[in-house]
């Protein structure tokens, strides 16, 4: 079985990610894809499918011993028992964005190794951008080294957030939004976890949180991280699941924000 490095590993999702997204853009060109809600409430297309597949096969044949995690095709209960060597996909984060013509798309593959995420690679094939990163060797946008932004108060802190698709669990953020509309810059939803992430890994965003999903946020956790970003939960993460899959009440931020954003909304959840 071949080993391959850190490097390799990135150089090759990245490979794998450019051509989803070719593939994406072949989609809406033609225009053609079918669109249906799963579970009544989430959509999807057999875009997603198709690239999710894509990307599935294209991991096989490099990495057949390994585990895959991905939105389209993959068992639920692999948050709670985690492989050795997991890959993690979306094959499009934001696929409401995808379908409604907007540029907020991605393809988003992540690695972990015994829980750790180590290889993160995001690919915008909409907007021209590719953002990847591996365990100690920095983040990048298009190969060229990014950093988050140097906000050091709430009052300058533009924050990203998204919201579930059960509309009865959207009543309950709202005391979280009023508090950052109140002591934030301001608010962004742009669609799409994965390059909420990277935005604040190049200071485009200032602060993210959220709860998504494992293939939301894998990749750009590590790409966030590596870039010099703070990432946590704040909520404590459950004993046996690895914080870097845990999705749950994320909080990314430039470094001198974390803390005061952190107290800024479990004080909101309690007003």
């Amino acid at each position: 079985m071949a080993v391959y490095t850190l490097e390799a590993r990135l150089a090759l999702a990245v490979e794998i990610a450019e051509e989803a997204g070719q593939m994406i853009r072949n989609a809406r060109e033609q225009q053609g894809f079918s669109q249906r809600l799963k579970g009544g409430i989430e959509l999807v297309t057999d875009v997603d499918v198709a690239v999710d597949t894509l990307i599935s096969r294209r991991l096989e044949e490099r990495f057949p011993e390994e585990a895959r995690l991905s939105e389209e095709l993959s068992p639920e209960h692999a948050l709670h028992t985690p492989a050795e060597q997991l890959w993690v996909v979306d094959p499009i984060d934001g696929t409401v964005n995808f379908a409604q013509g907007l540029r907020h798309v991605a393809v988003s593959i992540g690695w972990m190794e015994q829980g750790v995420g180590k290889v993160g690679v995001i690919h915008a094939p909409f907007l021209g951008e590719t953002f990847s990163a591996a365990e100690g060797l920095g983040a990048f946008c298009n190969q060229q080294p990014i950093q988050p932004s140097g906000a050091e108060t709430l009052e300058s802190t533009l924050v990203g957030t998204g919201f579930p698709y059960q509309k009865e669990q959207r009543k309950k953020l709202l005391p979280r939004l009023e508090a950052v509309l109140t002591g934030c810059q301001d608010v962004r939803r742009n669609g799409s976890a994965a390059l909420d992430l990277c935005d604040v890994a190049c200071g485009r965003l200032d602060a993210y949180y959220e709860s998504v999903s494992p293939w939301d946020f894998v990749a750009g956790w590590v790409i966030a991280r590596e870039a010099g970003a703070r990432v946590g939960h704040l909520s404590e993460v459950p004993d046996g699941v690895p914080a870097d899959l845990y999705p749950e009440q994320l909080l990314v931020t430039t470094p001198k924000v974390y803390d005061a954003m952190a107290s800024l909304l479990k004080a909101a959840d309690h007003a």
